[in-house]
């Protein structure tokens, strides 16, 4: 039994796995698991009752999380005006010479962002950027003429989700090292959000079917549904 295992085996005799705990019980738990020797990422996963074949139920969007995601982002910008974006934080912007270097197989990038203009010649990079998400798309904000604040978004802590073919939904809300109350901050704004984000064609009740709470090396903890239900 490898050492994941063992982690995990060792969480799962902190909680009963089997019920469901209210959202801030499920976080004071998720801090009694075993930690790793590096700061897990915590997150929040998903399954929803929609038709995922279909593509006017397709849920995706994005939100600000009140306390940020913990992590550094690293943004690009696809711009004709470099300057201004890297004033405003962007870690790499630019056009003719960026597009180059992403066609070639760089993606050392958690976001790229690219003004409407650009987008003209961005999306020839579809093939590329598609594939890992990072495809800039108004939706997810990250088509924008206002550079500096699509940028401010995304370092504070911004988080796109997406469903996935299955109709579920992982979106990591913070870090182990956050307190329960920031969890529960977070938490709360991702489901409050894909609770908005309910396809027009979806009929009837079970939009969110179950959430289950984790961090990168421990088990979920379900959520009950009274912290959804209103969906």
């Amino acid at each position: 039994m490898d050492k994941h295992s063992k982690r995990y085996v060792s969480g799962t005799k902190v909680a009963d796995l089997s019920k469901e705990y209210a959202l801030s019980e499920a976080v004071a738990l998720l801090t009694k698991f075993p930690s790793a020797k590096f700061d897990e990422t915590v997150e929040l996963s998903l399954r929803l009752g929609v038709d995922a074949t279909a593509g006017e139920q397709m849920v995706r969007g994005t939100t600000p999380l009140p306390n940020g995601s913990g992590k550094k982002v690293r943004v690009i910008v696809f711009t004709d005006a470099p300057e201004a974006a890297l004033a405003a934080g962007a870690d790499e912007a630019g056009m003719a010479e960026l597009m180059k270097k992403v066609s070639e197989g760089w993606l050392e990038f958690d976001v790229a962002i690219a003004t409407t203009e650009a987008m003209k010649q961005v999306r020839t990079l579809a093939r590329v950027l598609g594939p890992k998400g990072l495809m800039p798309n108004p939706k997810s904000g990250t088509v924008t003429d206002d550079i500096p604040a699509g940028i401010k978004a995304v370092k504070a802590g911004r988080v796109e989700f997406k469903m996935d073919k299955s109709a579920n939904i992982g979106v990591g809300i913070g870090k182990r090292s956050f307190t329960a109350e920031q969890i529960v901050e977070n938490a709360q704004a991702v489901i409050e959000a894909i609770g908005k984000a309910r396809p027009a064609t979806f009929k009837g009740t079970g939009y969110i079917k179950s959430i289950s709470l984790s961090s990168s090396m421990s088990p979920g903890v379900r959520i009950a549904s009274g912290e959804f239900s209103k969906f």
